[in-house]
């Protein structure tokens, strides 16, 4: 179903999975008499999907990734004795906590596999609902998950960041109300960011001066700041990999932003055995989690 409605051809579908052109057609028509209805329109030029395959195509598209994702685990499963952890993580999480944390795990732990997603707050709820993740690498939630309890293993805050050329770098310390001049890429409305930096301009009595540009994909962000006298207000567990590598400077601000603390979200009960490896490495002494 899905390689025909990408292809728009039967036979190209069938090349694609491996089958004959036969086989391809036989299974759609089975799909459409269970259906009751058809769902492709036969043309001299191939095929296009009807109605009711655009409706489908989604469904199927999220059915085969989730197949992909338990052979994944099986497959993991199977070359990892020690076991496999399904671990959800957001943006804040994916910069400051598990670039530390999961190399030096790996190298204390290796027959432990972690499969890592990206999910933040509206999908993980999702995931952990339905029990697809063992543990959420995350901020902590103001809600836990009946049955979850949250682990804190690193602080966070927001912080002002600009590119290593902004002239304010040079200065050891900023004061807030300096920033009422500076251009400020303005982060997604509703966020913690947004939150921040409305309030703090509010309290200073100046309204930030937005650059024309809004951007909502972190990438695009840090491209601008590369090529703006720009500054943002970010997590910095979202950033930590780029200020370590020196492409983002963290302004010294007289001002505190504090957030939740990044950890993980992991079941009260029912925690397997590499689940609770990590965990209880993640707990103990070290040095992964030292700034």
């Amino acid at each position: 179903l899905v390689s025909v409605g990408e292809l728009g051809s039967f036979k190209r579908a069938a090349e694609s999975v491996g089958l004959t052109q036969p086989a391809v057609t036989h299974v759609i028509g089975d799909l459409e008499r269970l259906l009751g209805t058809p769902l492709f329109h036969r043309h001299a030029r191939g095929a296009t999907p009807a109605g009711a395959a655009l409706a489908l195509m989604p469904v199927a598209r999220r059915m085969l990734a989730a197949l992909a994702e338990g052979a994944e685990v099986v497959s993991a499963q199977l070359a990892h004795a020690d076991g496999v952890v399904r671990l959800a993580a957001t943006a804040s999480a994916l910069g400051g906590l598990l670039p530390r944390l999961l190399p030096a795990f790996s190298a204390a732990a290796p027959q432990v596999q972690v499969l890592v997603t990206q999910a933040e707050a509206d999908v993980y709820n999702d995931l952990v609902a339905r029990a697809e993740v063992d543990a959420v690498a995350c901020r902590r939630p103001s809600v836990l998950p009946q049955g979850w309890l949250f682990h804190a293993l690193r602080r966070d805050a927001l912080g002002v960041v600009c590119a290593p050329g902004h002239p304010l770098v040079r200065r050891r310390r900023v004061a807030l109300a300096e920033l009422a001049q500076e251009t400020w890429l303005v982060p997604p409305a509703g966020s913690l960011a947004r939150r921040g930096l409305d309030e703090a301009a509010e309290a200073q009595g100046w309204v930030p001066r937005l650059a024309p540009v809004i951007a909502r994909a972190l990438p695009l962000t840090w491209a601008l700041l590369q090529q703006q006298r720009a500054l943002t207000l970010v997590p910095l567990g979202v950033v930590q990999q780029l200020l370590d590598a020196r492409q983002l400077v963290h302004l010294r601000v007289d001002h505190a932003w504090p957030l939740d603390d990044l950890g993980l979200l992991m079941p009260a009960e029912r925690q397997g055995a590499a689940v609770a490896r990590l965990l209880a490495y993640a707990q103990g002494p070290g040095s992964w989690h030292d700034d």
